[in-house]
């Protein structure tokens, strides 16, 4: 019974089913089940199913964030008994990240967002067209072990350069994994800027993140 409200847990995140996903996750907590079972068993699958296929091209953006809607409604009605029971409230790093200033892409960026969030990273999203300084300010309040910089421009990438200098500056640049990416970014200029990580889609900067962290 319990395994049956589960698979069916992981299709609704599967087919971005927001309201339906929320109603059996309250159907798993009734039955019994522990809530970090639900999570690992139900809602994560179905991220993982939807990240793979976006990775193969056989589903596209919309999918993604629909997907990304319906686990975080399932995760808002665990959350207070989470907190109750002390689980889930240590997140397994805490990412900072954001579109380099002069850059105004959001898509590539806000789903890096929702796949680390579904992957139990706390994620500090600043948006697009980010200053230098408020990287680093972020980097410091947040104490982020990650930093994922995104840059869609031939004409902005060389600011994922800036940010890594400035982090250097502050003296930051040893507590931080820096993450770059987007269409003219490879692992190449990766190395030249001196960042830790390069990755081309969203799972793959989930894999970058967990490696970079001793994750596996």
């Amino acid at each position: 019974m319990s395994e049956d409200l589960l698979s069916q847990l992981t299709a609704t995140v599967v087919n971005g089913k927001v309201e339906e996903s929320a109603d059996l996750t309250r159907q798993a907590l009734s039955a019994g089940l522990e809530p970090l079972a639900i999570i690992e068993r139900g809602l994560r699958p179905g991220m993982d199913v939807v990240g793979e296929r976006f990775s193969c091209g056989e589903a596209f953006i919309p999918h993604l964030v629909l997907a990304g809607r319906a686990m975080q409604s399932g995760m808002k009605v665990l959350e207070p008994d989470l907190k109750k029971r002390g689980e889930g409230t240590a997140p397994v790093g805490t990412a900072v990240i954001g579109t380099v200033k002069g850059d105004i892409h959001e898509i590539g960026k806000s789903l890096v967002g929702i796949m680390l969030t579904a992957n139990g990273f706390e994620v500090h999203d600043l948006g697009v067209d980010v200053p230098v300084e408020t990287f680093v300010a972020k980097v410091k309040e947040t104490g982020a072990q990650i930093l994922g910089l995104s840059a869609l421009l031939t004409t902005t990438m060389v600011v994922q350069r800036r940010v890594i200098e400035a982090l250097r500056t502050a003296e930051v640049r040893g507590q931080v994994k820096v993450l770059v990416g987007g269409a003219p970014v490879g692992r190449a200029w990766a190395e030249e800027i001196g960042a830790d990580g390069y990755a081309d889609d969203a799972r793959g900067a989930v894999a970058e993140a967990r490696r970079l962290l001793g994750l596996g």
